[in-house]
């Protein structure tokens, strides 16, 4: 890794009191995650609802190389509520999430259109991400 960044397996805890495997964000990453949920749920601001507090959503896991630039702004409930009906969440439903919302990679793309569209985001950073 570039940096002298160490590649770290953490184990961190889900709601249930479950570890999860995943790799610890480098400062660059986790500045990159606290700017994306910054935004607000992606799927409620396309749907008219600008702001509404979210948490991250890794769309490629969290362990491989980059994985902490590819995440989604989603609520609790597009994230992990468990529905399956409006509104409908992405764990465990991905394949009714996507019909619905669109693809993950098109939800990210629009991610990526507010990043570049935020003038309080500092654009030097911006072109070093990896996404």
């Amino acid at each position: 890794m570039s940096n002298g960044a160490r590649s770290v397996q953490t184990l961190a805890p889900n709601k249930s009191g479950m570890a999860l495997k995943g790799r610890t964000p480098t400062a660059k990453e986790k500045a990159h995650m606290e700017r994306v949920v910054s935004i607000g749920c992606i799927v409620c601001h396309r749907r008219g609802f600008p702001r509404v507090p979210a948490e991250i959503h890794h769309i490629d896991g969290k362990t491989k190389k980059d994985c902490h630039f590819k995440v989604l702004p989603l609520c609790y409930e597009h994230h992990r509520r468990g529905g399956d009906k409006e509104p409908i969440s992405r764990h465990p439903y991905k394949k009714r999430f996507e019909n619905k919302y669109g693809t993950e990679d098109q939800l990210l793309d629009k991610v990526r259109e507010f990043i570049r569209l935020d003038k309080y985001y500092d654009g030097e950073d911006y072109d070093d991400l990896p996404f």
